[in-house]
């Protein structure tokens, strides 16, 4: 099956096995296609900044599950640190100091 051109975020670039899911999806990319830059930057971000490949798997499957339960944003993420448009809010770095402890 060809997969259709789906959109990416603001600073990252969609990754395949999230454009495979979505692609697989009709409703789920449909969804998708509805979210800001922003919104779909922070699924991928959310969805690539974790170190286990088993857990990434479990993101990518939780992106077209939630967006269909209406979420818009992933839960309790604390936002992409890898944009470099804006400086990061002292509230994350304060959370991003305690990560690292």
């Amino acid at each position: 099956m060809a997969q259709k051109n789906i959109s990416g975020g603001l600073v990252h670039q969609l990754p395949t096995d999230l454009k495979q899911a979505l692609s697989n999806d009709s409703k789920a990319v449909e969804l998708w296609e509805n979210l800001t830059p922003l919104a779909r930057n922070e699924w991928i971000c959310w969805t690539i900044s974790v170190k286990k490949q088993e857990t990434r798997s479990e993101h990518v499957a939780r992106v077209c599950k939630q967006l269909k339960e209406g979420k818009r944003r992933p839960c309790c993420w604390i936002g992409c640190i890898h944009r470099t448009d804006k400086e990061i809010s002292p509230s994350i770095k304060y959370i991003l100091s305690k990560k690292a402890k």
